[in-house]
């Protein structure tokens, strides 16, 4: 059984939690019982944006300010996909090898394994696994994929979109699509021209969709050189305290993960390379239609 695994994981054994999000990522006999025996409440941070943004950058500088100030966090650090095998492309290594000697900081590298939201199937699963350990603070890293990862929004209590000067040309098109998931938003690199203007036009933004009770921050940052982020990790600190308070968000949340893992349950016994070997059968078969098909897997 893989409940006795929960008091190590509490504990903070980092050999176990990392072995119990394996078992919950390859769904080894007994995770969802482990899983049913969870709960936390630890604030999960997004960090979102389009590519060159800086993300990595910004969550080295981040996380290096939240362990100098004794906080314990945990990154997952979610990578494009190879085609051929779903492993993880660039890997945690590549870009956080500074923060791998700090004691408090555990980081996890995640495929996305194809998923088009850029954030793997797993995660809410491995998410609750790391809300079992003494971490205050969880933080998510996305693959920068654009629109389509809107999903980090379903899963994060606090989804920050980082953004560059550069971006300001491109106004509407982030006002219409990925900016409008932003609970903070960061004009990261804030020394480049056109920061200022860029950050004035995010706020005015921000102003015409501000809720009754939070209005999102545009917070300038240099990730490089440590400037903003204090001010940043006020902002996480007070969104989250914010959100605990808002009951009808706090459930669309559960809402949200729950329709999420209702599909990976359904689509439990499907997979990719068993669909794959279907559909060259049944191409030997008979004429080849896509959706009568696909209709086989839902009647």
């Amino acid at each position: 059984m893989l409940i006795p695994e929960l008091n190590e994981i509490i504990s903070g054994n980092q050999r176990h939690i990392a072995r119990a999000i394996s078992w919950v990522e390859n769904h080894t006999d007994g995770y969802w019982e482990l899983l049913k025996s969870t709960s936390g409440s630890t604030p999960v941070i997004g960090i979102t944006g389009p590519p060159g943004a800086g993300k990595s950058t910004l969550v080295n500088s981040l996380v290096q300010s939240m362990s100098n100030a004794g906080k314990q966090v945990a990154i997952l650090a979610v990578d494009p996909s190879s085609p051929c095998n779903l492993g993880s492309l660039l890997g945690d290594r590549l870009r956080m090898q500074s923060l791998f000697m700090l004691p408090n900081v555990y980081i996890r590298s995640l495929s996305s394994r194809g998923s088009l939201g850029g954030l793997t199937t797993s995660i809410i699963e491995v998410v609750e696994v790391l809300k079992q350990a003494p971490f205050d603070y969880i933080i998510i890293e996305t693959v920068g994929v654009g629109q389509s990862e809107i999903e980090i929004a379903g899963i994060a209590d606090t989804t920050v979109v980082v953004s560059v000067p550069e971006s300001g040309d491109d106004i509407q098109t982030l006002k219409s699509g990925i900016m409008e998931i932003a609970d903070i938003f960061v004009v990261n690199k804030a020394d480049r021209e056109g920061a200022a203007t860029f950050a004035s036009h995010l706020k005015k933004l921000a102003h015409e969709r501000a809720f009754e009770n939070w209005e999102t921050p545009v917070i300038l940052t240099q990730a490089l050189n440590n400037i903003g982020l204090e001010e940043l990790i006020q902002k996480i600190d007070s969104h989250f305290l914010n959100s605990t308070k808002n009951a009808s968000k706090r459930n669309k949340l559960l809402a949200e993960k729950a329709f999420k893992l209702i599909q990976s349950q359904r689509m439990n016994d499907v997979s990719i390379s068993q669909i794959e070997d279907d559909i060259e059968r049944s191409k030997k078969e008979n004429y080849f239609n896509l959706f009568s098909f696909v209709e086989n897997y839902f009647m």
